[in-house]
């Protein structure tokens, strides 16, 4: 009976409404490893896949989770759930545009079209 209790059944939302899982985590699992689970199982047909778990942030009841926290630390307020399934919505970061198409976007920005007769 204790270990169905020191176990979190999550299945992970995308941005597309699309899920991941659900699957079962121990309550001793950290966010950092929900991270980690993700990216292993992120759909090969999905474009902008996290590459690292700093590309992705998981909300739950409204709040970002941390990487160094416990899924049983996490868990106030996520039981109450009808069908025992915990839903996260997965955010994936952009990745930062490199500085070199950056400065480029700038120079085609700043150019004048002006013709002296």
């Amino acid at each position: 009976m204790s270990g169905v209790q020191d176990a979190l059944e999550i299945k992970f939302r995308l941005i597309d409404g699309s899920d991941i899982g659900p699957k079962s985590f121990p309550a001793s699992a950290s966010v950092a490893n929900l991270k980690e689970s993700i990216i292993s199982q992120w759909p090969k047909e999905k474009a902008n896949a996290p590459r690292n778990i700093k590309d992705l942030k998981l909300i739950s009841a409204g709040k970002i989770l941390e990487n160094n926290k416990t899924v049983g630390e996490c868990r106030n307020g996520l039981c109450d759930v009808p069908d025992g399934i915990t839903t996260m919505h997965v955010v994936v970061s952009q990745p930062p545009q490199d500085k070199g198409n950056k400065e480029m976007n700038n120079l085609k920005q700043n150019k004048c079209g002006c013709v002296i007769l």
